[in-house]
């Protein structure tokens, strides 16, 4: 169970002189873009209130940052159009491109 480093490991020094690891959850990083790696607005760490409080309720929300979420939706329009090859998108970006044709 703690051999990954999923938790944090502290060292300790008991009452008795013994010393112990403790094992601690890591806290929570805040969510990035999955192509920019800014991080992302309007979304909060906190568990209280339902899913539309935690995160946006658009388009790749709680996923891509709006700037990269409007390229996107321009690349799979031009795409579409026949202005634009699948193949002169990033390989970052072609799986959302893809995501967005197929809706």
């Amino acid at each position: 169970m703690h051999r990954s480093r999923s938790r944090r490991r502290l060292q300790r020094v008991t009452p008795k002189r013994r010393s112990v690891i403790h094992y601690r959850r890591r806290a929570n990083s805040m969510p990035h873009c999955a192509i920019c790696k800014a991080e992302l607005n309007g979304i909060t760490l906190s568990r209280s209130g339902g899913r539309s409080r935690r995160t946006n309720s658009r388009l790749f929300g709680g996923v891509l940052c709006a700037k990269c979420t409007s390229d996107i939706v321009k690349a799979a329009s031009r795409i579409e159009q026949g202005n634009m090859k699948l193949n002169d998108i990033g390989i970052g970006q072609r799986a959302f491109v893809l995501q967005m044709l197929s809706h």
